[in-house]
């Protein structure tokens, strides 16, 4: 059984790819969920770095895929899809989706699909699946991190910054983070950030090893990739693990593979978006299980910037281009 639900909604959209600019409200239909999906009716929509980029031109959707922006949102279940328990009828949840987010209506896989209930406010619930679901495979599966680690995030104050901040200091690891200004780097510490370097006015690398006593970070979370790649090897203790996750600083990077080899370090990364359904449900269980008692509990509680109307989409995204935000850019949809 499912809501009465409209056959067509408001959404943004573009196109053609460009500049802000080009997002535009337009009225489309809305999809009712397929088998093991799930249509939820946004109350917010998360906005985050790949939205931009594909508002660019340079990441197009994988196929299947809603060709709108969103990779995140929170709101009430209005439909399921064949196989859904109908249980999971008018529950307040926040997901993970592929796509679709800046609307009033969006399909998710129930499998990435976290509950929300009462328990966090629905702004703040839709800024943090995107964020929680690349930190915890990136710096907690594929970078290996451990208790008593260190970790080095770059971009300290953006929303993947901030959330790296406090998943590591709840789950025991000490986070030194780059940041661009001095205010930047006083909001970091707040969140939890142990030592936070202002990367305008001082060499992170030589930081770091007055930091360390020269022993190096376990982990680097890298967003920057480029020629911050071998200024991040030199952060990285023996055995350490570095991690890229965007290349916003360029795609290539010259390595000294010798050094790489005589201090075991580990290069890895990955992508979220172009992953299977069945690997973002499994990393779905394990948040579950894992890391999303500690929202529930209020205990962790997403870092918030600004909140605009979808119609003010574009505002919004000119702000993440700007680079001022500290924490994350919500859409309001509904508002819940």
């Amino acid at each position: 059984m499912a809501h009465d639900i409209p056959a067509m909604m408001q959404a943004i959209h573009f196109t053609a790819p460009g500049g802000p600019e080009v997002l535009q409200r337009v009225e489309i239909g809305v999809e009712l969920p397929r088998a093991g999906e799930v249509l939820i009716e946004v109350a917010y929509a998360g906005v985050n770095r790949p939205d931009v980029i594909q508002r660019s031109g340079l990441y197009p959707p994988p196929p299947g895929a809603s060709p709108l922006l969103g990779l995140e949102v929170s709101g009430k279940i209005v439909a399921v899809g064949e196989g859904v328990e109908p249980e999971w009828l008018n529950r307040i949840v926040c997901a993970l989706t592929p796509g679709g987010g800046y609307a009033q209506y969006c399909r998710a896989p129930v499998a990435h699909c976290l509950p929300v209930g009462d328990a966090i406010p629905l702004a703040e619930a839709a800024a943090i699946p995107e964020t929680l679901f690349t930190v915890w495979h990136n710096v907690f599966e594929r970078g290996l991190a451990r208790e008593g680690e260190r970790l080095l995030v770059h971009g300290g104050t953006s929303g993947i910054g901030t959330m790296a901040t406090m998943l590591g200091k709840a789950f025991g690891l000490e986070v030194i983070v780059t940041c661009g200004s001095e205010e930047k780097c006083a909001a970091a510490r707040t969140f939890g950030a142990a030592h936070a370097i202002n990367y305008r006015e001082t060499d992170f690398v030589e930081a770091v090893k007055e930091i360390t006593g020269g022993k190096g970070v376990e982990v680097v979370l890298d967003m920057v990739s480029g020629d911050y790649v071998p200024r991040n090897l030199k952060c990285l203790a023996e055995d350490g693990r570095h991690v890229t996750i965007a290349v916003l600083g360029g795609m290539s990077a010259e390595l000294n593979m010798a050094a790489i080899m005589s201090r075991r370090l580990t290069l890895t990364g990955s992508t979220l978006r172009p992953r299977s359904d069945a690997f973002k449900a499994m990393l779905c269980a394990e948040i579950e299980a894992n890391a999303w008692p500690l929202f529930l509990d209020r205990e962790l509680k997403p870092v918030m910037d600004r909140i605009y109307p979808l119609a003010d989409a574009a505002a919004a995204h000119e702000r993440m281009e700007q680079g001022d935000h500290i924490g994350k850019i919500v859409l309001e949809v509904s508002g819940g």
